[in-house]
């Protein structure tokens, strides 16, 4: 696992827009894997100032989305593929049919699930799926002791992770209770998987994903099995790191750096 320490949150957005950026001058039509919540923020930020600016060119960029809202109702604000479009679609300029993601508000859910990994590899498969960390080790929705070979499937949702999402809401009794979320089997697919951590708040949840084992009870662990994987980090989400000194060294040996 590759893991890269930055000052903060604006410079690991940056960082990665560069390692995305990249790879659509080598691949124009690469299927770009995204996530939601404030944490990502800064990557759909400075991809769009590289694209508005012209340094970059996404018009035949396709987008896939991590994870869905069950049950609420088409068009719904913090619904995943409103956000989405909102953050990531719109501001790169894209048309709404280079996006996929699964139907929350399908009458048959399971069919849903199964569709949208078919439809996955279909579309050739995720190129660079960014993802972002619980305060459990959840990644996507795959909650504490998710199975680390499932593929897309509807969830439950546990409290904790109810309370964080609360915030998007008007009131914590509005989050709804499941979800469609890509399996760790399914993300694991990906080609390259960049992950984003920011805030003490993550601190132990990294440690444990980065330098603990493989192990169901920490879904986020399961990206040491994989062949390229990216931990992209601040110092306060590193805090907990016992091999920090030794990730910044070997970023900082890297002078001619081009991305991730």
């Amino acid at each position: 696992m590759e893991v890269v320490i930055v000052q903060n949150a604006a410079a690991g957005g940056e960082l990665i827009a560069d390692s995305i950026a990249g790879l659509l001058r080598r691949k124009p039509d690469a299927l770009l894997g995204v996530a939601t919540g404030s944490t990502p923020l800064p990557i759909y930020q400075a991809l769009t100032a590289k694209v508005r600016s012209g340094e970059v060119d996404a018009s035949r960029a396709r987008i896939a989305q991590l994870d869905e809202y069950v049950g609420l109702p088409a068009g719904h604000p913090e619904s995943y593929r409103s956000v989405v479009l909102r953050e990531v679609v719109e501001p790169l300029g894209l048309s709404e049919s280079s996006f996929i993601g699964p139907d929350g508000a399908a009458e048959d859910v399971q069919a849903a699930c199964e569709a949208y990994d078919r439809a996955l590899a279909e579309a050739g498969g995720v190129d660079l799926q960014l993802l972002g960390i619980g305060t459990d080790g959840h990644i996507g929705f795959n909650e504490p002791c998710s199975s680390l070979a499932s593929r897309t499937r509807i969830k439950t949702l546990t409290r904790q992770t109810r309370e964080d999402n609360a915030r998007f809401f008007d009131s914590p009794e509005e989050v709804p209770h499941h979800v469609i979320t890509q399996g760790i089997g399914t993300i694991l697919e990906a080609r390259h998987l960049v992950l984003l951590a920011t805030g003490e708040g993550k601190a132990e949840a990294i440690a444990q994903a980065v330098e603990g084992p493989v192990a169901a009870l920490v879904p986020a662990s399961a990206l040491q099995l994989h062949p390229h994987a990216t931990v992209v980090v601040d110092e306060a989400a590193a805090s907990r790191l016992k091999l920090a000194d030794y990730f910044r060294a070997t970023f900082a040996s890297k002078p001619d750096w081009q991305g991730i």
